[in-house]
């Protein structure tokens, strides 16, 4: 695929983030001015949940979404402290939450403990779409990252984000085959796949549609299964579109 078609397409599957320190109310409004293009509208808004209900209102009228993050971005295991963040997040207006999974645990090989967690955020995101952020830099090995997604994609959840963007690692061609192989093999294959974590230029996104598109098929990439998280992308996107190559 050329890269002016790859822009198009990815465009459309960009969850248009902004989780930095420095957030305010006007530099969310900004972001969701840039989340409409001549080109199309990209697939979501990702933001602190302190700034949904801004962002619900802002976007309330089109087909782009509200995602926010919780247990974000250590990880930890406060259930109960992370369910109450996602009715408070669903309520403000937010139609997809994206939850730092509890590596720790699962690295510890407590499975129970992340399998409970990840039940238990299904229960509270009923209706909406439930992302679990692996961390892949710190499960690191293929092997574990697998298991990693089986558990996610046994207890239903909708997509499987590589990382926050807070950790050394973030996204990796080599974790993302490894998520999007489990996929593929699993009896559930529509779970989606979104990469997170230094993806800046096109030649970063490429490498994904490319892995997502050999191993999932052409009709797996579009934003109901395939995201890219990024703040930066979307510029870069656009110069290539409007430059024509």
């Amino acid at each position: 695929m050329d890269d002016v078609s790859a822009a198009r397409v990815l465009l459309r599957c960009i969850d248009l983030t902004s989780l930095g320190d420095n957030d305010t109310e006007y530099s969310i409004e900004d972001l969701c001015e840039k989340a409409f293009t001549p080109y199309g509208n990209v697939a979501a808004v990702c933001v602190f949940p302190k700034f949904v209900s801004l962002a619900s209102h802002l976007l309330s009228k089109n087909d782009v979404k509200v995602a926010t993050v919780v247990n974000f971005p250590n990880g930890g295991f406060d259930i109960e402290k992370t369910i109450r963040e996602t009715y408070d997040a669903i309520d403000a207006g937010a139609d997809e939450i994206d939850a730092v999974f509890p590596y720790a645990k699962f690295l510890e090989k407590d499975y129970d403990t992340c399998e409970f967690f990840i039940k238990e955020l299904r229960l509270a995101t009923k209706g909406k779409q439930l992302k679990i952020i692996l961390e892949t830099g710190e499960l690191a090995k293929s092997s574990v990252i697998a298991n990693a997604s089986k558990l996610c994609i046994l207890n239903g959840v909708n997509f499987i984000k590589t990382s926050t963007g807070k950790t050394k690692v973030g996204a990796t061609p080599e974790a993302a085959n490894v998520i999007l192989e489990t996929i593929s093999t699993a009896p559930r294959v529509r779970v989606g796949f979104k990469a997170s974590g230094g993806v800046k230029t096109i030649d970063d996104a490429k490498k994904y549609l490319i892995l997502a598109h050999t191993i999932m098929g052409g009709k797996y990439i579009n934003p109901s299964s395939f995201r890219i998280g990024a703040s930066s992308l979307l510029d870069d996107l656009l110069n290539v579109i409007k430059r024509g190559y």
